[in-house]
């Protein structure tokens, strides 16, 4: 007889203790495979920066010390021109190797002595007998920075909206000429004249700076080539005018020039005759005040600075986008006419010739730059641009330096300033909005055992 048939059911499950009698790996059960495996602690998190490192960190990384630092590296490339262009320092190289010594004083003497002239000509001179004529120097380059400051708001004005004014000289141009003929064409009373002959020079300029505007609204005609191209039809104009009798020529003269502007359309000076400080300065600060309240203040100024970011943005968010360029060019322009009239009825008031804007309308371009588009950084930068401009003939009066150095300086700014990249590799400096890394706590995965 054969066996009887074993139940098919499910075998018992195997003990562990029989199966490691047996040689065999336990198995694992599905409770204990789903029961979680204890966590090992996890190391303490970094304590966060404080907030003094991250202010720091938010200087160092921000766009004015970039600015500061822009200026620093170009002084000191000035500083190694003016020791490669000096007399004494060349004849002290010719000996280096016998006697190096003479040749590092004579580079210490060169560079202290030119940046020490360039202080007593542009802050104080501490040579003069008194407080009076030492501070002569500062008033020369808040005098030389009133101009500047103007047409760099306009400039800086006219960036923020997107828009790029290359056509400050002739802005200026038109500014004086129109502010020039009322100063001594008519016969009005003090202080009227002088309101009305700056207000002719501005509203001249902004109708000259509007032409652009409008071209560039109508017709989409890209504004640095428009107002490139106006220069030259102002400066060919005044031309025409101070060659003719009747117009801009003083009368009985055969000479390109005007008459002298009349006592009544003058600037008041601010600190006496014995400085050359007008009323063109407090002028100034006040159109950077107004510029700075438009920009931060007004609708007006929401809708440049929106315009400026992306227009496209800001025509579908229902801003007139045309009408913002021609408003921007209007009151870009009014700025840089502020700068011609401070020049003919404040600075040169015997008469001026078509050489009056002095290179300021391609200064303000370097100003709005280094003055990030910003009011009060124009304002700054400006100050500093005057002061280039009086330290640098007492560099050249004092210790024989060119006054090509100066202009080299300024260019050098302007070319650190476009790459801030790389002013931050020389400084070390972090790039904006990176965070200084932090270390990851370590992650262990669990292995599951089969």
């Amino acid at each position: 007889m054969s066996d009887p048939q074993q139940p098919t059911g499910p075998e018992p499950e195997a003990q562990p203790a029989e199966q490691a009698a047996a040689g065999q790996t336990p198995a694992v059960t599905t409770q204990q495979a789903e029961k979680p495996a204890p966590e090992k602690p996890a190391p303490d998190d970094v304590e966060p920066p404080s907030r003094w490192s991250v202010a720091f960190r938010e200087i160092v990384s921000g766009n004015a010390i970039i600015s500061v630092l822009a200026v620093v590296l170009a002084l000191i490339v000035g500083a190694v021109m003016i020791a490669l262009t000096d007399e004494r320092v060349q004849e002290a190289a010719v000996y280096f190797f016998a006697r190096p010594g003479d040749t590092f004083v004579a580079i210490w003497e060169s560079v202290s002595g030119a940046y020490v002239a360039f202080f007593q000509g542009s802050i104080y001179n501490f040579r003069r007998p008194d407080f009076i004529s030492g501070i002569r120097p500062l008033t020369e380059t808040l005098t030389f920075a009133t101009p500047l400051i103007a047409a760099g708001l306009g400039v800086g004005l006219a960036f923020r909206v997107g828009m790029f004014n290359i056509g400050g000289r002739g802005q200026m141009l038109i500014a004086a000429s129109a502010a020039g003929w009322v100063g001594f064409a008519l016969d009005l009373p003090w202080g009227i004249h002088m309101i009305v002959a700056v207000i002719a020079g501005m509203v001249g300029a902004a109708l000259w700076a509007g032409i652009a505007g409008l071209l560039k609204a109508r017709t989409g005609a890209h504004e640095v080539i428009v107002t490139i191209m106006l220069n030259y039809v102002a400066l060919y104009l005044v031309q025409w005018m101070l060659r003719t009798p009747g117009l801009l020529q003083a009368p009985g003269s055969n000479n390109p020039k005007t008459p002298a502007m009349k006592d009544t359309a003058i600037l008041p000076e601010l600190l006496g005759p014995q400085f050359n400080l007008h009323f063109g300065f407090i002028l100034s600060i006040a159109a950077t005040v107004l510029v700075w309240w438009i920009l931060n203040r007004s609708s007006l100024g929401f809708k440049f600075r929106a315009v400026g970011e992306n227009p496209n943005a800001a025509r579908v968010a229902g801003i007139n986008v045309k009408g913002m360029y021609v408003y921007a060019m209007l009151i870009s322009g009014a700025l840089v006419g502020l700068a011609g009239v401070s020049q003919v009825l404040g600075t040169v008031t015997t008469g001026f010739s078509s050489g009056i804007d002095a290179g300021i309308g391609f200064d303000a371009i370097t100003v709005a730059l280094l003055g990030r588009s910003t009011p009060w950084g124009i304002f700054a930068a400006g100050i500093l641009f005057g002061a280039f401009k009086a330290g640098g003939f007492s560099m050249q009066a004092a210790e024989g330096v060119p006054i090509d150095i100066v202009l080299v300086v300024q260019s050098l700014i302007v070319l650190f300033i476009a790459a801030p990249p790389l002013v931050r590799a020389i400084f070390r400096l972090p790039t904006p909005g990176s965070a200084p890394k932090r270390p990851r706590p370590i992650v262990t995965k669990e292995v599951e055992a089969k």
